[in-house]
């Protein structure tokens, strides 16, 4: 969501106007970026206190709670606060952290949004610097991290909520749409990186290449197979629960597969999914279920009557829709469970690697065009199951993620950015290239330690998971 000091308050004149907000995200290649945003769970550690996650501020855990973890990362410098009210509900980078945040999502899980870097080695030191500077204010409290898919026993009833404007309109309005919203949003965790297109049709090109291929990133980095302390029949229930949050707002848009896709139907996609807020005077007006292009249109809405709307509401707008691959001013892959600090830096390189050269890309296109949409789409429902293991034609989705791989590992090598040990990018990639050797992914590998070790102790991941 925009700043509401920043927001843009221009009114909308046309359509062209929310053409133009994505448009202004094209960029010369030589500016193209790598953003990456991981989410993990906080719990209070075994030897501090009983492995429970800690809400922001309450009598059971204060002085452990998130809101004493946000002050003591803030305290060690480098970080500007994000108020919500008179909460602090994140922090912005400033020094070596600039470009990047720290935010809550909605049960108390800690992301960061890092900045805009040149490299995946970049990337990788920007998460290691980002590990460090919370692990010594988190441990002081007793706190530690762990990032999971799902989380893999906490019940909906147990779960804290952040003091945030936001999340108590999403809140009341899940359920209304979806059996899974609010588990959606307090008890999964993500990783994504978000890329950059130098134009409408290099735009559209890597739209339909990673919307198809999503389903395939999700067995990759399954990582979520228990559910309330037992094993639970999926190895990502954070893709099952993407199932069922909100149809109307994610998934697999028709309209980004068309052969004219651009972003004109991306805006008139993103126009029929029901608002949830628009901000006013630095407040947030609960507008859930509202309409945006009848809002446009000025038709009578509750909550909207005599207010026009503006740039930076479409804006705010763009934030609420939730594609598998969502388009701002940039392209996210929103497809991957949270995993071990290997495996997110993976993402980013997969992604990366397909997408940010023109040979890899073009090949990406030829595999995509092998199967149809409807498979891509029957693909997305069976993956939480079966991960690698799904039927895909005469073989497995893993078959068709060494071929992605492959494609990736070309791809980062031509770049050929290497890091100060004279490693090139695809040494990145070493965890996935070991998948679809044949490996077993996380969840697989949790459930071997879930039935052998840990004697049905799902609570002794979150030692195991710590970072």
């Amino acid at each position: 969501m925009s700043n509401p000091a920043e927001q843009d308050a221009r009114p909308i004149t046309s359509l062209q106007d929310l053409v133009d907000v994505l448009a202004s995200g094209c960029k010369p290649r030589d500016d193209w970026r790598i953003g990456t945003e991981h989410e993990k769970f906080g719990f209070v550690r075994p030897e501090a206190a009983t492995a429970e996650r800690p809400a922001f501020s309450s009598p059971a855990y204060a002085p452990e709670g998130i809101g004493a973890l946000l002050e003591g990362v803030r305290a060690e410098g480098g970080w500007l606060p994000i108020m919500d009210g008179p909460a602090l509900i994140g922090l912005k980078g400033q020094g070596e952290n600039a470009g990047g945040a720290i935010s809550l999502e909605p049960a108390g899980q800690f992301e960061l949004s890092g900045a805009p870097l040149a490299s995946l080695h970049d990337t990788r030191v920007e998460l290691e610097r980002h590990f460090a500077n919370i692990r010594g204010p988190a441990r002081r409290l007793g706190l530690g991290f762990a990032p999971l898919g799902f989380h893999p026993f906490a019940t909906r009833a147990s779960q804290p909520w952040m003091p945030k404007s936001r999340y108590a309109i999403m809140r009341a309005y899940m359920p209304k749409v979806g059996s899974m919203g609010l588990d959606m949003m307090q008890r999964t965790c993500t990783v994504q990186v978000n890329l950059d297109f130098a134009s409408e049709e290099d735009m559209r090109r890597k739209m339909c290449v990673s919307l198809a291929l999503q389903p395939v990133a999700t067995a990759l980095f399954a990582n979520s197979p228990f559910y309330e302390g037992k094993a639970n029949g999926w190895l990502s229930n954070r893709a099952n629960v993407w199932t069922d949050t909100d149809n109307s707002r994610s998934g697999m848009p028709h309209a980004c597969f068309a052969k004219d896709f651009g972003f004109a139907k991306y805006v008139e996609w993103a126009l029929d999914v029901p608002m949830y807020f628009i901000v006013r005077d630095g407040k947030l007006i609960d507008v859930a279920g509202r309409s945006f292009r009848a809002w446009l249109a000025g038709d009578r809405q509750d909550g909207l009557d005599g207010l026009t709307p503006t740039i930076g509401d479409f804006e705010d707008h763009l934030t609420t829709v939730f594609p598998d691959v969502r388009l701002k001013r940039f392209l996210e892959m929103r497809g991957a469970d949270a995993g071990s600090p290997e495996m997110m830096i993976a993402q980013s390189a997969l992604w990366v690697g397909l997408l940010y050269d023109d040979a890899a890309l073009s090949a990406a296109e030829s595999l995509v065009r092998e199967y149809d949409e409807a498979t891509y789409r029957t693909l997305r429902a069976d993956v939480p199951a079966r991960a690698l293991n799904t039927p895909l034609g005469t073989g497995t989705v893993r078959d068709l993620a060494a071929r992605m791989v492959a494609i990736a590992t070309d791809g980062l090598r031509a770049r050929g950015l290497r890091n100060t040990a004279g490693q090139d990018e695809t040494v990145l990639l070493a965890p996935l290239q070991a998948l679809v050797a044949g490996a077993p992914t996380q969840a697989e590998r949790w459930l071997e330690r879930y039935d052998g070790p840990w004697g049905g102790d799902v609570r002794r991941i979150l030692s195991e998971a710590e970072i």
